[in-house]
């Protein structure tokens, strides 16, 4: 089958991460045989803003080592889009696109593409800023790919029935394992952006602050920090150590003792029930997880057995200090979270459940079974 994928950027993982979980993907269907290309701006954000780190060429060179397979084409304002859609099987179309590009496909589509369409929704927006995804014309789409059961029945809502798929992010465990050897694991890690304002009190409560009063080290990595988060992280006693790049984290997972899970408030309460991606990612790691208040409303995984919950922060202090002085549940929690991983959160997972999706939308099973290398 061949496939084309229109993402924002798999390079650049910069405030970005959905990268993570389509490089996994694509890479899974590369290596079932199945012929990708990837598309994406010249311009965009997250690729523009990773370019001005220091670091950032560099990060584009070991991504390109790390994924010689995954070589995105670059596109300008006004694409070719005929000749980027042609050949295609199955064409999946990222919501940080321009809109003008994602209409610009749907309409190929409804001109008779004998392509299928699918439009893969990763974010809050079609709750949070409705307006921004309306104005995204699907109407040319076989289908919308939701992160979650909350984010695909508002698609169901809007008139989708059962064209809105669930389709929930996942690990790519030939990047994302437990380490093999285990060095001494010290302190505490969270990796993530601050972002706007979306969880800045959560991430007070349940991680600056149960951190510093039980004087555990805390490493801190991310971007769009503003000096205000800065200040308040140097008080706490964090040390910010700037943007990781995603090919590293295992690599940070493997040195510290747990990580925790500061959902966005939009998933707390208008989406309850999606995880971040560091969740599928932290476990497939082997690090034991707590998660600040949020609902595992799909029963992605085994409360209490995968990971740890607190209620409010009185709790979280609590967890984390028994998680400090019990070394055999901090090796069950590591356990049991890659055990759920292996048998249901990879992206070879995420890959059969999108084939078993494209033949219920019409493309044909002998199109989307594996192919032959050639």
């Amino acid at each position: 089958m061949q496939i084309a994928c229109f993402a924002h950027s798999l390079p650049s993982c910069w405030n970005h991460g959905n990268a993570h979980f389509l490089r996994g993907v694509l890479r899974d269907l590369i290596a079932r045989g199945h012929r990708v290309t990837s598309y994406e701006p010249e311009d965009g954000w997250s690729r523009t803003n990773l370019l001005q780190e220091q670091n950032g060429p560099d990060a584009l060179r070991r991504f390109a080592e790390t994924f010689p397979e995954l070589v995105p084409a670059i596109h300008t304002l006004s694409p070719d889009v005929d000749a980027m859609l042609d050949g295609a099987d199955l064409v999946l179309v990222h919501e940080w696109n321009d809109p003008a590009l994602v209409a610009a496909i749907g309409a190929r589509r409804k001109q008779g593409g004998r392509f299928r369409l699918l439009f893969h929704d990763t974010h809050h927006r079609a709750v949070t800023d409705p307006q921004a995804i309306g104005a995204m014309d699907l109407s040319g789409y076989d289908g919308v790919l939701a992160f979650g059961a909350t984010l695909a029945e508002v698609y169901r809502r809007a008139g989708w029935g059962a064209r809105a798929f669930v389709w929930h992010e996942a690990a790519d465990t030939r990047l994302f394992h437990p380490p093999a050897i285990e060095d001494e694991r010290k302190g505490l890690v969270w990796i993530g952006n601050w972002g706007d304002d979306e969880r800045t009190a959560e991430l007070h409560d349940y991680l600056l602050a149960p951190a510093a009063d039980l004087g555990m080290p805390l490493d801190i990595y991310g971007v769009r920090y503003p000096d205000t988060a800065l200040r308040d992280l140097a008080e706490a006693g964090a040390r910010y150590l700037g943007w990781l790049p995603n090919l590293q984290a295992p690599s940070v997972f493997a040195h510290h003792m747990a990580t925790i899970h500061v959902p966005r408030r939009a998933y707390t309460t208008q989406l309850p029930g999606i995880p971040t991606i560091r969740v599928f990612e932290a476990l497939a790691c082997g690090i034991p997880l707590l998660s600040a208040p949020w609902s595992d409303a799909e029963s992605l995984f085994r409360t209490g057995r995968d990971y740890l919950s607190a209620a409010d922060p009185a709790a979280m202090r609590t967890q984390l200090a028994r998680l400090r002085a019990d070394p055999d549940l901090r090796r069950s929690l590591a356990a049991n979270g890659l055990e759920t991983i292996q048998a249901r959160h990879t992206c070879a997972h995420r890959v059969d459940e999108l084939l078993g999706i494209a033949a219920t939308i019409g493309l044909p099973i002998s199109a989307t079974r594996q192919e032959t290398a050639a």
